[in-house]
């Protein structure tokens, strides 16, 4: 049985400054563990970054079919940082460190535009849930495979990976986690949840 995220103690996946347990962290991570995500997000709590803020925690992904055995069709990593300092290259305390990665159909290899599309879609993702951000960054990249000599029969591959950074402006971060989520099951080809539907608490592994 998978326990739901109140069932995790505060402190799981995540670092602080030793003797400082920071409120805002605090509630920062309630709101991450209380995210209603579809439920074909597979999320696990993983250690965090080590000396790039005081405080941080990491979570990885997997966007899986419905059925028991259906292969992983994206995977990502969402990260939250927090640095009271507010460093200047974040323009507020906090920044989400996030990359998303998904296997996409061979005949988009060669489209010019694949690497903006890659990246509206995070942006329509924050602009949808009407969240602020600033200090926007990140890459779109695409990985093609092709095989030859005895690994001739084997089809091309392409692989699409989407790095990005933000900081988050004011309200429940625990959305931007949704958002980003959004983003990983469009590049997994999911679509999108009928209006009205609403999603479940994502089940921590």
């Amino acid at each position: 049985m998978i326990p739901g995220p109140s069932a995790y103690p505060l402190m799981v996946g995540s670092r602080t400054v030793p003797g400082d347990q920071s409120p805002e962290f605090a509630q920062a991570l309630s709101d991450l563990r209380g995210a209603r995500l579809r439920p074909e997000i597979r999320l696990t709590e993983v250690p965090a970054p080590q000396r790039i803020a005081p405080y941080a925690v990491a979570l990885t992904a997997e966007v899986v079919g419905a059925a028991a055995d259906e292969d992983e069709l994206a995977s990502g990593r969402f990260v939250l940082l927090h640095d009271p300092s507010v460093p200047d290259p974040w323009d507020g305390a906090w920044r989400a460190v996030t990359f998303a990665r998904a296997e996409l159909e061979p005949e988009l290899a060669n489209d010019p535009m694949l690497g903006a599309v890659g990246w509206s879609w995070l942006t329509d993702a924050l602009e949808t849930h009407h969240l602020g951000y600033t200090a926007e960054a990140g890459t779109v990249t695409r990985v093609v495979s092709e095989s030859f000599a005895g690994l001739s029969d084997r089809p091309a591959s392409v692989e699409m990976e989407v790095r990005a950074s933000w900081t988050p402006v004011a309200g429940n971060v625990g959305a931007h986690l949704v958002a980003w989520s959004d983003l990983l099951c469009t590049i997994a080809g999911l679509p999108p949840l009928p209006e009205g539907v609403i999603a479940l608490p994502g089940p921590r592994r």
